[in-house]
């Protein structure tokens, strides 16, 4: 058995998650400021996150879903899941985004399960509080080592992409560690980068 974990925003799901959300609330501008620097890892996630998703407050719970299930996908996503789990991945999704988007495309994309955020509602609308699995630097690479020791699989067999610094803690746990159209602070750690946005050029390097 193998393990193959992959970011969502940016690597699966062709964009932020957040950044459609704050078209919404005339946010945009900002929230991608906020983004950036987070994924450059000039910020800290959990404070940049807290910050990104107040901006989101008084966004109307169903348009949230709408915008949520009608995502771009990365091309070759479905292709490369297909493929990893051919060759006996099971295949998991680290997102510091949001379950209204990892939890909808799960059986659209393929992977086995989702680890994301959940934004708080009251009434149907945002509140601009968020919870989760992954709201902190440090969140994606202590969920792999959990579910390493749970299925019994080796760094060795354990395959991680994603594209920011919050990805890096991830990478610290596996052996194949991809930085797919990276910030440079994660092409430095990865032992295969792909730079064209295309997930099925990682097929070739598996």
């Amino acid at each position: 058995m193998k393990l193959a974990v992959l970011d969502f925003d940016s690597t699966v799901m062709d964009g932020e998650t957040i950044d459609f959300l704050a078209r919404e609330t005339g946010q945009e501008a900002a929230v991608a400021k906020l983004t950036e620097a987070a994924m450059r890892g000039e910020m800290d996630f959990f404070g940049a996150l807290q910050q990104r998703v107040k901006l989101l407050t008084g966004l109307k719970e169903s348009r949230l879903n709408d915008i949520c299930h009608n995502l771009p996908l990365m091309p070759g996503a479905k292709e490369l899941i297909s493929e990893l789990k051919k060759r006996g991945y099971t295949v998991a999704i680290f997102s510091g985004g949001f379950r209204n988007a990892t939890r909808h495309f799960k059986d659209i994309v393929g992977y086995d399960a989702d680890f994301s955020n959940t934004l708080h509602t009251k009434d149907g609308v945002l509140t601009g509080m968020v919870g989760g699995e992954m709201m902190f630097d440090t969140s994606k690479g202590e969920m792999l080592q959990r579910l390493q020791n749970l299925m019994g699989i080796s760094r060795a067999d354990t395959l991680v992409c994603g594209d920011g610094a919050n990805d890096l803690s991830m990478f610290k746990h596996a052996d194949t560690r991809i930085a797919f159209c990276a910030k440079p602070v994660l092409r430095e750690q990865a032992t295969i980068v792909i730079e064209d946005k295309d997930l099925r050029n990682i097929i070739p390097e598996l």
